[in-house]
């Protein structure tokens, strides 16, 4: 999961280049489709299994929805009334949520420690992100709604998936998800793509990266973490992508990281630490399933 959340901390700046020439969701759709690509060849390679039991489809569909669909637009549409440096702190809620949801519909306790850590991570986020206070509380009704519909949106991918994960493998979770969302965004890329005179090789190799680490690699490792670690602690790793995408942006685009960044970007990895070792400690360590990819 450090791994993973390192790679989409990169994809921040590799998305920053390809949406000169895609609108978001047109390359929403083609990094799932290269993705889907990608899985299906492991899929081939590795299952014996079926891929799809008809009574499950429609939690495909929701956890595609959810994850994919909605969540990208979102996050997208918060953008056109609120900064992203607001926006980043509602989406780190996520694990906020999640620990809820575990208490109201799972009836499973979470320690006030593991609770005070999440806050702590959300205020090493504010560090981080450099958001000015004094907007924090301005009429952006719209935008907070938006953003607070992503972290609702995320948490029901996160919960369906991991009860998927009971009657699938990660490879045919994974592959069924991806199928769903390319099936739901087809329509829209088709009447949105642009002109094949307008691809250019770095634009290629731009939305293949985004499909294979980010989309393909990187959705079989959460929906294995999901399986492995739960929801909550998955939602946890959300919030170490701002630290990510900072180092990247300060590595690849010439971005400057002041003391105060360094200061919150500590705050959030020894707080995320203090929460996961909390959830360990109250499910009595993480057990390890031997299931195939």
């Amino acid at each position: 999961m450090c791994l993973l959340v390192a790679s989409w901390g990169l994809d921040y700046v590799v998305a920053k280049y390809a949406l000169a020439l895609l609108d978001p969701m047109t390359l929403v759709f083609f990094k799932h489709l290269v993705g889907c690509v990608f899985i299906l060849a492991i899929w081939l390679k590795s299952e014996r299994g079926p891929l799809l039991r008809l009574k499950d489809l429609w939690l495909f569909a929701v956890s595609a929805v959810s994850g994919c669909v909605l969540y990208f637009f979102c996050e997208y549409s918060a953008m056109d009334y609120m900064p992203v440096s607001l926006i980043s702190i509602v989406i780190s809620f996520v694990p906020v949520v999640s620990i809820a949801v575990e208490r109201a519909v799972f009836k499973r306790r979470t320690s006030m420690k593991a609770v005070a850590g999440v806050f702590a991570c959300i205020f090493g986020i504010a560090l981080i992100i450099g958001v000015d206070w004094g907007i924090l509380l301005q009429g952006r009704l719209m935008g907070y709604l938006f953003a607070f519909g992503g972290v609702l949106c995320w948490n029901v991918y996160n919960f369906v998936t991991a009860s998927l994960h009971e009657r699938y493998t990660t490879a045919t979770l994974t592959l069924n998800q991806l199928i769903c969302t390319c099936v739901m965004l087809l329509p829209y890329a088709l009447f949105h793509s642009p002109p094949l005179s307008a691809v250019t090789p770095a634009l290629a190799g731009q939305v293949v990266y985004l499909g294979l680490i980010s989309c393909g690699a990187g959705l079989l490792v959460q929906v294995k973490g999901l399986h492995m670690l739960g929801p909550t602690v998955i939602a946890l790793f959300a919030n170490f992508l701002p630290v990510a995408a900072t180092f990247f942006g300060w590595l690849f685009l010439g971005e400057v990281i002041a003391p105060v960044q360094f200061a919150g970007g500590a705050i959030v990895i020894a707080a995320g630490c203090f929460v996961i070792k909390e959830k360990d400690k109250a499910i009595g360590g993480v057990t390890i399933h031997s299931q195939p990819y």
